[in-house]
């Protein structure tokens, strides 16, 4: 039998205005609807309501999780120094990490994401291959340090987390384990109501193959996709990449040094010499781990740091400053040209070799023309590194791409043997030699996704839970009138008794007006009122997605209901 949970008793305040730090819907709602308070920067109390929602969604995960086989572990997230100084993540992650002493001057961290533990469990328990496959995983509290926290639980530096990893004596199991994650997590999604992408990404500091993103689209999102309409692809805009297409180049004149006078920047040497933005080379330096790297993209598009840092993982990219050109005269401001470039060069795959480029001649106020790719100048490494623009060609069908907001709900990767080599995590094989083991990585941010779907569903009045996760499955709502009040209770009741979640406003003292605003706010998708028909034995049901109404019977309202639930 389910309980009744009264509004006057519930701890959940409800409020008419915004936070005046929200900027989210998702922030806005959560907070005037009671699910959460702000505790500090970036951290955030869960009350009743929120709680609820929350365990709602990590019961789905546990479902859809167990449901191939995995096992829940719980790990601690209060962690020791040495093994993410072994796998290097104690340096990569600089400021992100949480990092403390004990009493004894013992260094550690607060988790922010468990591989390297992961990979130890295991070294420890399995020692045959006749102990893999095997995939474990668990719903915890995760810490990062983020500069700038915002959006409510969107970006917090505490944040409730769903990570698994899968071991695997093969790549052909790992890819098995990895099919079985995916399925799971559409399982996992599709049951929370949300809607969602499946798009590429690039591994970046987690290192593997295989990378895939789970996205909602939403305003609110930090990340942008892109979305071919044919259906023929879907990337985040960091893992979209250009084919890289030679050209023939003989027919480009000899390279032809310009005088250009005060053009250091794309637009004033295009009005200069009147060609287009897209002819010209633009260079950007960078630093790469503190060494000097230029970064070729045509002028008229934009290098997007995020990606060049994403590919260049786990090495730290930089803007240069003005004091990297001291010392360095070679290096020209404004006026930075390939050709001749004792620096590590990279290149979009839109410099292609045999293409001809107005770039700058390592000369103050000189450019050069017909600056010809693998003729003037070499490039060491191509990286799609532009920003992504609406319309760009899909690399599957060429329609032009469209662009799109979203929140990254879930992340799988095909990790290999990078943390396995790093802690000798071997078995003994079927030939009776070691075998190393190769591993997967796949995350669900649990809390995240309450903001995802808060973001998705709800409407001008408020929240709008899709059943599987809402707070109750059903807000009975007294008008006000002692008999209304105690048919409402009655209801509720009898709701419970039948297997129901149940809120009942039976709040003394507070005008029905009230009652169906905060009713509205706090989401349940069923809204059953006792009112002016209440001495009749007659509810109102109002479904709070669609908005539809209906007048029942007490025993038609519970029929109603409970064949709802149980669909």
């Amino acid at each position: 039998m389910s309980q009744v949970q009264r509004m006057s008793r519930l701890m959940a305040k409800t409020l008419r205005d915004d936070p005046a730090d929200a900027e989210t819907l998702s922030h806005k709602l959560l907070v005037r609807a009671g699910y959460v308070r702000r505790t500090s920067a970036g951290l955030w109390s869960w009350l009743p309501l929120g709680k609820k929602v929350l365990d709602n969604i990590s019961r789905v995960v546990r479902e859809e999780m167990d449901a191939i086989g995995a096992q829940e572990v719980l790990l601690p997230a209060l962690l020791p120094k040495e093994p993410y100084e072994a796998s290097g993540r104690w340096d990569e992650y600089g400021d992100l990490l949480f990092r403390l002493k004990d009493r004894k001057g013992g260094e550690y961290l607060l988790g922010p994401t468990h591989e390297e533990i992961f990979t130890l469990v295991v070294k420890d328990q399995c020692t045959s291959y006749k102990d893999l496959p095997v995939m474990l995983y668990q719903i915890q509290t995760k810490y990062r340090d983020e500069a700038r926290p915002r959006s409510g639980v969107l970006r917090g530096r505490e944040f409730q987390m769903k990570d698994s990893y899968s071991f695997d004596t093969t790549d052909e199991g790992l890819a098995e384990s990895y099919a079985l994650h995916r399925v799971a997590y559409q399982k996992i999604f599709a049951r929370l109501g949300l809607d969602y992408r499946i798009v590429s990404a690039i591994s970046g500091a987690m290192g593997g193959s295989a990378s895939e993103e789970f996205l909602a689209p939403a305003a609110a999102g930090e990340d942008t996709f892109v979305d071919c309409p044919n259906g023929d692809y879907a990337a985040n805009t960091e893992a979209v990449t250009f084919a890289l297409t030679p050209v023939d180049g003989a027919a480009h004149g000899a390279l032809e040094e310009l005088d250009t006078p005060d053009t250091p920047t794309i637009e004033t040497l295009a009005a200069f010499l009147g060609v287009p933005a897209s002819a010209t080379l633009k260079n950007l330096l960078v630093k790469v781990d503190g060494e000097i790297t230029a970064v070729g993209v045509p002028g008229d598009r934009e290098v997007d740091l995020g990606k060049l840092g994403e590919h260049l993982a786990p090495a730290v990219v930089e803007l240069v400053t003005a004091e990297d050109f001291e010392g360095r005269p070679e290096l020209v401001r404004g006026y930075v040209g390939p050709q001749g470039l004792k620096v590590r060069y990279i290149a979009d795959p839109r410099v292609a070799p045999g293409t001809a480029w107005v770039t700058g001649a390592n000369k103050a106020d000189t450019h050069a023309r017909n600056v010809v790719c693998g003729r003037d100048f070499e490039v060491d490494e191509y990286l799609d590194v532009v920003v992504v623009e609406e319309g760009d060609p899909c690399p599957v069908c060429g329609a032009g791409l469209k662009l799109g907001r979203a929140i990254e709900i879930g992340h799988i990767f095909q990790l290999g043997r990078k943390y396995a080599d790093t802690f000798q995590l071997d078995v003994l094989g079927q030939q009776g030699k070691p075998v190393r083991v190769t591993m997967g990585s796949y995350g669900i941010g649990v809390s995240r996704a309450v903001a995802a779907l808060a973001e998705q569903t709800a409407d001008e009045q408020g929240l709008c839970w899709p059943r599987e996760i809402a707070p109750a499955d059903v807000h009975v709502v007294a008008a006000g009138k002692a008999l209304q009040t105690e048919l409402a209770v009655d209801v509720a009741e009898q709701l419970a008794a039948a297997g129901l979640r149940v809120l009942v406003d039976e709040r003394a003292g507070v005008s029905p007006g009230v009652k169906f605003t905060d009713a509205e706010l706090i989401g349940v998708p069923q809204i059953l009122v006792a009112g002016r028909r209440s001495a009749e034995g007659v509810l109102e049901l109002k479904d709070r997605r669609t908005g539809e109404r209906e007048e029942l019977t007490v025993a038609e309202a519970i029929e109603r209901l409970t064949a709802t639930v149980t669909a």
